[in-house]
């Protein structure tokens, strides 16, 4: 109940604020993760594509089409908080999988990077990689990530993280939880730009089944 209610009063808010989200440009990339302005409740998905694990190209337009979505984005499987998200979905999977959703994880890794992490993981979700940054740009959770913290990331831990942007600047997506409806409209979303921070399991049951 308490998830239920936390879920109904954030739907209401966020809908409220769809008109006024409607001026700014999504395709731009933020400068920090605060200013990311993503898609709301009632906005489409953009005519994106996709490639699968093993390089596959896939529509995400033709992906929603299959039935309802819930879409998680995520920094990279070296993020030890986006394989916590991630491993916690199999908590409510077979609940989303019976309420007649899909679960789509998508991150800017290649489909190379991606095969590594499912071999390593073993994730019944369905990864999608986002390496030409062209759908999280267009979910408007694209920003820059400072030269200080890709040069740590690379020095300290030998991450190299997406610099597929023509400015040649490190680029992450905000992590995100969008659920979709056969029609490629948003009908539930959730962005924290602090990393560290993310949907719960049950707090994503709860919306799901809300909105059936």
């Amino acid at each position: 109940m308490k998830y239920s209610l936390l879920v109904l009063i954030f739907v209401v808010c966020t809908s409220l604020l769809t008109q006024a989200a409607s001026a700014f440009d999504r395709t731009q990339i933020a400068d920090v993760a605060d200013d990311v302005s993503p898609l709301l409740i009632g906005q489409s998905v953009p005519n994106s594509t996709l490639l699968t694990v093993d390089g596959a190209p896939v529509s995400l337009k033709a992906l929603t089409l299959e039935k309802p979505s819930v879409i998680i984005f995520y920094r990279g499987g070296w993020c030890p908080y986006c394989n916590r998200q991630l491993a916690g979905l199999k908590d409510i999977e077979e609940q989303l999988d019976a309420l007649g959703y899909q679960i789509i994880a998508v991150s800017p890794e290649t489909p190379a990077q991606l095969q590594a992490q499912k071999l390593q993981e073993k994730f019944t979700v369905r990864l999608l990689s986002d390496a030409s940054l062209d759908t999280i740009k267009g979910f408007g959770i694209a920003f820059y990530v400072d030269d200080q913290t890709t040069s740590k990331y690379k020095t300290s831990w030998d991450i190299d993280l997406n610099q597929q942007d023509k400015s040649g600047k490190a680029v992450l997506p905000a992590p995100a939880v969008f659920i979709l409806d056969t029609k490629g409209k948003v009908k539930f979303s959730f962005v924290n730009p602090d990393f560290k921070e993310r949907l719960s399991p049950e707090f994503l049951l709860s919306a799901a089944q809300l909105l059936q």
